[in-house]
């Protein structure tokens, strides 16, 4: 347990920190899911808009260090890929 009140303000900071950035996390990871279930359904029009979506939101929590950029950057890349075979694999 915290002794100090340093220590105590530090303690109540973190758990607020990590309760926020747990949060953004999940949000992160369920922008990921929404966009792989959309290429799974095989349309490729909603895939790319909820791709458009997901990719800001991806970005904004780079930006804010939850996940690191390039991690971010490396999903949007696989998931655009993705989207991209949906359309070679249709024409």
């Amino acid at each position: 347990m915290a002794n100090s009140a340093q220590a105590r303000k530090r303690a109540r900071q973190a758990a607020k920190a990590n309760s926020h950035n747990s949060a953004l996390r999940s949000k992160y990871r369920t922008a990921v899911k929404a966009v792989r279930k959309a290429i799974e359904a095989g349309d490729q029009a909603k895939a790319a808009e909820v791709f458009r979506l997901s990719a800001k939101a991806m970005d904004i929590i780079a930006d804010k260090k939850i996940v690191h950029k390039n991690k971010a950057a490396r999903h949007k890349s696989r998931l655009a890929a993705a989207i991209k075979g949906l359309q070679v694999a249709a024409a």
